[in-house]
């Protein structure tokens, strides 16, 4: 049975972990509203550019593209993405779990892949894997959306594609809808789909393009699929901050609900303490 003493310690130990995880949702919340900033003001130019590319597509321009090109798939790249920090409930292995259902769907299909990971935690859940057929590239990169980081990975899945290391590039993570409702998302990053730009047509618009349709073509795809891989940098670190939110919240909530059990048991052993004390007393009187 507990003493007082032992009870008052864990009493404080507990208030002090409630302070601290109500910290530190505060300061997740924070950086998800930071996240969501980011999210919007990179929008417009990917939208921008989806409609430059989409006019594009739908008039009857001569174009071509390597980064269009679609092969036979013989190896796949997949970007996948986790956080740098833990303390974001079961976020990563969400997606470890998500990495591993494409991984067997490939591999089954006798498809190569190579995995790229994203952040420290799946940097480090991915170097366990030991599946025949599955290669782990890591390019040390951390799941903070720096442009420096976003070129480089954009650069380094464009560059084996055109190398023909891989044939089809795909990405993992974690679309942002609102703090309390984050979904996984697979999609697929090389070869760019048409279908990508948008449904909307040019209807009977006639333009003229200058520069010629390719040199434009060729200048923007690489600037669309840079943007589309900042925004999945955003999604990723928007719903990374809201997982820890809610991972917060329960660990708070939880404190809570320890913290007044303890203080209930704390009063009943004093009041019980208070009570043997004061038999004593009596029966000490009495004796006399």
């Amino acid at each position: 049975m507990s003493t007082l003493r032992e009870l008052k310690v864990r009493i404080g130990s507990v208030a002090s972990s409630e302070k601290i995880t109500g910290a530190m949702k505060m300061i997740s919340s924070a950086k998800m509203h930071k996240a969501e900033i980011e999210l919007n003001r990179i929008g417009p130019f990917r939208n921008q550019l989806q409609s430059i590319m989409n006019n594009l597509v739908a008039t009857d321009a001569e174009y071509t593209s390597e980064l269009t090109e679609v092969r036979d798939v013989k190896t796949v790249a997949i970007a996948i993405f986790g956080s740098d920090d833990g303390l974001c409930g079961a976020y990563n292995i969400n997606l470890f779990k998500s990495l591993l259902v494409r991984i067997n769907e490939f591999v089954h299909n006798g498809v190569k892949v190579v995995v790229i990971p994203v952040g420290k935690k799946m940097q480090k859940a991915v170097s366990k894997l030991d599946v025949k057929d599955v290669e782990v590239r890591k390019l040390n990169l951390l799941s903070k959306p720096n442009i420096d980081t976003v070129r480089s990975l954009t650069d380094n899945l464009r560059e084996m594609f055109l190398k023909g290391e891989v044939d089809k590039v795909e990405i993992i993570s974690m679309e942002f809808i609102s703090a309390g409702r984050q979904v996984l998302k697979n999609s697929q990053l090389l070869p760019v789909s048409p279908e990508a730009f948008g449904t909307e047509t040019a209807g009977n618009k006639m333009y003229i393009f200058e520069p010629d349709a390719s040199k434009i073509y060729n200048t923007v795809l690489p600037l669309y699929i840079l943007s589309m891989m900042q925004e999945v940098f955003c999604q990723n670190s928007a719903s990374e901050q809201a997982a820890r939110i809610m991972a917060m919240q329960s660990a708070n909530d939880n404190a809570g609900k320890l913290l007044d059990s303890l203080k209930l048991e704390f009063n009943k052993l004093r009041q019980q303490s208070i009570t043997t004390e004061l038999l004593d007393i009596l029966g000490g009187q009495v004796e006399k």
